[in-house]
């Protein structure tokens, strides 16, 4: 019985929401649209759900698998020690050798217990999306400093809205979503952006890169590359790092995304695509079942061969119907329901004759009551 009304359900809301119109290639409440994928929440909050990339888990082996130093002449390199990764002065900046953009990230980190230095000379380190913009770390429990440095901020671009730190010697917790510019052309479609969490308190909130921000200059907008690894930097203080991992995220329409409002280009072939789909699946039925599918697709793009056959099956069914009406009510009100959604967004002739011969099978056999 639940299958029934679970597959009632969705048929229904089919013919439902707003229809697609020329920037949103699905329905309101599309049940065409893809399902969002199963993702398995990691057993504690900041542990990696099933679907993130690990680039460090605390362990020697996965450090030397995710990570390499980006200074050739060195004397000391970053050390794992006690399930984190240390920074050790003069061993310069580390990179992942996983390259990615758009993402989820999440970082761990803490400063010496023992204070050594102000301002910018304590528990100094920093974040680097694709290498080239950063998210500072700093310890400032209790050390203030120019506020576009603090940790938290866009360096050099915005500061955090909070300071929520622990004390040093303590973790903290870094939750980052990331977006980068996308310029084409030399024109800047979409500035890129930063939220992110410090021990659960938002401190940017889709904040603008703004370029990416720096060091004393001023950045302007520019392009990014498609991808980039994760740089984290020696800034000589002995930071330590645990728990890095990501998740990268859906495109975005200016991107090839689906989700959102697209181009009409985009909108347009996506309609076809999800138009023709159901026109193959209309094909692998029968009856009522095809007939709505095809009334289905449409609402995506008006395709003469499926408006022909539509037409053939239309008829069919309201001649099945008139010769052995019994049980057929549900099947009436459900195509009736389809043709009034389609007139009434135009997808249909307000004058179809099909309208009339369902209104008075409705009527004859008194479901209109």
């Amino acid at each position: 019985m639940l299958l029934f009304f679970l597959s009632a359900t969705l048929a229904s809301a089919q013919f439902y929401g707003d229809p697609p119109d020329d920037h949103h290639p699905w329905a309101v409440h599309d049940n065409n649209r893809p399902q969002p994928p199963k993702v398995t929440p990691g057993k504690v909050p900041g542990a990696p759900p099933s679907d993130a990339i690990v680039l460090f888990d605390g362990t020697e082996a996965s450090f030397k698998a995710n990570w390499e130093h980006e200074k050739k002449n060195r004397k000391t390199e970053w050390q794992v020690i006690d399930g984190a990764v240390q920074c050790a002065k003069g061993a310069g900046t580390i990179r992942s050798k996983a390259q990615f953009a758009d993402c989820q990230l999440h970082v761990e980190w803490s400063a010496p217990a023992k204070v050594q230095g102000s301002s910018q000379g304590r528990g100094n380190s920093g974040v680097f999306l694709m290498g080239t913009t950063e998210i500072q770390v700093l310890d400032n429990y209790n050390n203030p400093t120019y506020p576009d440095g603090f940790a938290g901020s866009v360096y050099g671009v915005m500061p955090p809205a909070a300071n929520p730190l622990h004390a040093p010697g303590k973790w903290q917790s870094y939750d980052i979503i990331f977006r980068r510019p996308i310029v084409k052309d030399g024109v800047v479609l979409d500035e890129g952006s930063f939220t992110v969490l410090i021990n659960g308190v938002v401190v940017q909130d889709s904040t603008p890169l703004e370029g990416g921000g720096g060091h004393r200059g001023r950045s302007k907008p520019r392009a990014f590359p498609e991808k980039g690894p994760l740089k984290i930097q020696d800034h000589g203080n002995p930071v330590r790092f645990r728990n890095i991992w990501y998740r990268p995220l859906r495109k975005r329409p200016v991107e090839g995304g689906t989700d959102g409002k697209l181009s009409v280009e985009a909108t347009t072939a996506k309609r076809a695509e999800i138009a023709a789909d159901l026109r193959k699946d209309a094909a692998t039925k029968k009856g009522k079942e095809r007939l709505l599918r095809l009334l289905e697709s449409l609402c995506y793009e008006v395709d003469e061969e499926a408006v022909s056959v539509a037409e053939e099956e239309g008829q069919a069914f309201v001649a099945g119907v008139k010769a052995k009406p019994e049980g057929r009510k549900g099947d009436v009100i459900q195509v009736n329901n389809a043709v009034k959604y389609l007139v009434k967004h135009g997808r249909m002739p307000s004058d179809h004759e099909a309208i009339g011969q369902l209104k008075a099978l409705i009527k004859e056999n008194g479901w209109d009551k």
